[in-house]
């Protein structure tokens, strides 16, 4: 597997060369959101914000509606928080062509709960307008630029940072509200989406060598939520419907699959890993995500409970997953 270092700052640059109308805004963020590329290459487009939130989402507006396409860039956490009443009222209600770019979601920063964005998208979800997008690797960040300029409205997009795997080729591009099937199966319909889908393929393999038929599907579009895709693949599963995602599992990944299926009439078994209904506490990514059972490993074990039998994998076993996992000291900081 594929490592790349600060994805999002080299494309970034190139994407906006010849994109005179990008302007670049940081929440005093601007290294910590990979922008201090793109701040040195065009200083005219880049504006810091400074700890002002509020009145940057204002001001993205105000750029907005004189043509310009603002790019604000921030923690995630800082983005929905802070600014939600300028969000809805000057981005969203006049459908505005703003890029929210919310990094360190979940359990990707050890910051605790005053960092940690953990509802986001259940948010986020629930303003009109507004379309929501999940980078799960190196590909989706390319890639999730051109989507955006694609779409007449406001976007927020849960960003990656850092060095982060790339697991799908770049000809496989993130297209909007179009999900991608990466194993077909008849036991168990799996829906991943961000850093989760990593950690589903690295579990993949290993149950495909118990004989558990999987059909795993990542989802990069949480809104809109209306493909086919989703209910023809639940519709699949003998044994029941499981969504894995680094966010509560009210309101995200799990809550919109509930949905479509409720809609659908699919009367199918749901379970929902994720985050829960709590505030996490800080410590290294890969603490947090074994701590609330977001891995590979605790993957295994609640498809053990949808399957109703043991399948006889290891811990071991899944850290030794050819799809390997990879923690970079760099990261552990919470800026």
């Amino acid at each position: 597997m594929e490592m790349h270092k600060r994805v999002h700052a080299r494309n970034l640059v190139a994407w906006a060369e010849s994109r005179p109308e990008v302007l670049v805004l940081s929440g005093d963020l601007t290294s910590s959101c990979e922008i201090d590329t793109f701040r040195d290459s065009y200083p005219e487009r880049f504006f810091s914000m400074g700890l002002t939130e509020q009145n940057t989402m204002s001001f993205c507006a105000g750029l907005a509606r004189e043509g310009f396409v603002p790019m604000m860039h921030t923690f995630a956490v800082f983005m929905y928080r802070r600014a939600l009443d300028q969000i809805e009222m000057s981005i969203c209600y006049p459908n505005l062509r703003v890029r929210m770019f919310g990094f360190l979601p979940g359990v990707t920063t050890p910051g605790g709960a005053t960092h940690q964005a953990t509802n986001d998208v259940g948010v986020f979800r629930t303003l009109p307008n507004l379309t929501v997008l999940e980078t799960g690797d190196a590909t989706d960040v390319e890639s999730v630029l051109d989507l955006s300029e694609q779409i007449d409205g406001p976007v927020y997009i849960r960003m990656i940072r850092g060095e982060i795997p790339r697991l799908f080729p770049t000809s496989e591009p993130m297209r909007l509200d179009t999900p991608r099937v990466l194993s077909e199966g008849t036991d168990i319909t799996l829906f991943t989406t961000g850093i989760c889908t990593e950690e589903a393929l690295r579990a993949g393999m290993l149950l495909k060598s118990k004989g558990v038929s999987l059909e795993h599907v990542h989802v990069s579009t949480l809104k809109p939520f209306d493909s086919p895709q989703i209910t023809a693949s639940a519709a699949k599963a003998a044994h029941g419907v499981v969504t894995m995602e680094n966010h509560s599992t009210i309101g995200g990944l799990g809550s919109a699959v509930a949905e479509r299926m409720a809609e659908a009439g699919l009367s199918r078994p749901l379970t929902r890993i994720g985050l829960g209904d709590r505030y996490l506490h800080g410590s290294s990514k890969r603490y947090l995500m074994a701590e609330y059972g977001i891995d590979a490993y605790g993957l295994v074990r609640r498809l053990e409970e949808v399957l109703g039998e043991p399948l006889g994998i290891t811990a071991e076993e899944v850290a030794a997953s050819p799809v390997k996992t990879y923690v970079s000291e760099g990261q552990l900081e919470a800026l």
